[in-house]
């Protein structure tokens, strides 16, 4: 059967020329960002990435059709209907064959991204091992795709809601290289630093690309992940971030919140307690990490 996935001629010229292109995800404009912010974020990461020489490549499904590379219209339909819903890459496939239309997890824009012939992929904060998996097994499905997807992925790190040492446990367990930008001091996401620390650091975008062709020379096929801090003048201050984080769990756990239900309840509960800063935090962390993917995906096409 012929694929379902369409490729922008933009991002397949690019691609086919060898020239840069970097993945975004759109569940932080779906169901990551209220309106009309959502919208002013992606189409502004999409400038600063051209701005950079380097080609956009938005993903998501439109009408059942998992597209790499939205167009404006498409990123402004997603970000503004009521009906678009959140799909990891299990829920594609069903996506497509009922004609619906969704932002992309992680899970799924890496996976899409590769089936393209993208090589570099940036978002916010990767998904991970949720606390008290060691009885409910919830891990993100972000995990175990990328252990088989030879990307590079820039993020700060997991949302600092999960576990982090577990998560950091199942990252080794998966063969999931994690290094650093510029830091030994593993992020978590609102914070630059969350209190674990990491074994290596690249310090230029060059020195990343330089570790992604060691890896395909070896024929390693999992996707080597860049840990990239928020900047320190720019994070969540880190003392309101922890005490607002232990209200957010005790409530979540005098409520009864579990699950699927239990990480928009908590990112919600920070929202609030910290007067929309959160939010702002997102936004930097995005941008950042936008930034940084154009420059790895620029050195990477440059010495291909």
């Amino acid at each position: 059967m012929p694929s379902p996935l369409v490729i922008a001629p933009e991002v397949r010229d690019a691609i086919a020329a060898g020239a840069p292109v970097l993945a975004l995800e759109s569940t932080i404009f779906t169901h990551g960002l209220p309106r009309p912010r959502n919208l002013e974020v992606a189409l502004e990461a999409e400038e600063r990435v051209r701005s950079l020489g380097v080609t956009p490549a938005t993903i998501g499904v439109i009408d059942g059709r998992p597209t790499v590379g939205l167009s404006v219209a498409e990123i402004e339909r997603l970000s503004t209907a009521d009906d678009v819903v959140k799909a990891s890459l299990r829920d594609v496939p069903v996506l497509t064959s009922l004609g619906r239309s969704a932002g992309t997890t992680v899970a799924a824009t890496a996976y899409l991204a590769d089936r393209a012939g993208v090589r570099v992929f940036s978002t916010g904060g990767l998904g991970g091992v949720h606390r008290d998996a060691q009885q409910t097994f919830d891990e993100s499905a972000d995990l175990g795709t990328l252990a088989t997807l030879p990307l590079v992925v820039v993020s700060a790190g997991v949302k600092s809601i999960l576990d982090i040492p577990l998560t950091l446990e199942r990252l080794e367990t998966l063969n999931l290289a994690v290094v650093g930008y510029r830091t030994t001091d593993y992020p978590g996401f609102y914070v630059a630093d969350s209190g674990q620390n990491i074994e290596h650091a690249a310090h230029t975008p060059g020195e990343i690309a330089d570790i992604a062709r060691a890896r395909d020379g070896l024929g390693i096929r999992s996707t080597l992940l860049v840990a990239n801090p928020v900047a320190a003048d720019r994070q969540l201050d880190p003392v309101l971030h922890d005490e607002v984080l232990a209200r957010a769990l005790a409530a979540a756990r005098s409520e009864g919140v579990t699950g699927h239900d239990t990480t928009p309840f908590l990112l919600d509960y920070l929202q609030r307690e910290t007067g929309g800063r959160s939010l702002d935090v997102n936004v930097e962390v995005y941008r950042g990490n936008v930034e940084l993917g154009a420059l790895i995906a620029r050195e990477l096409a440059d010495h291909a």
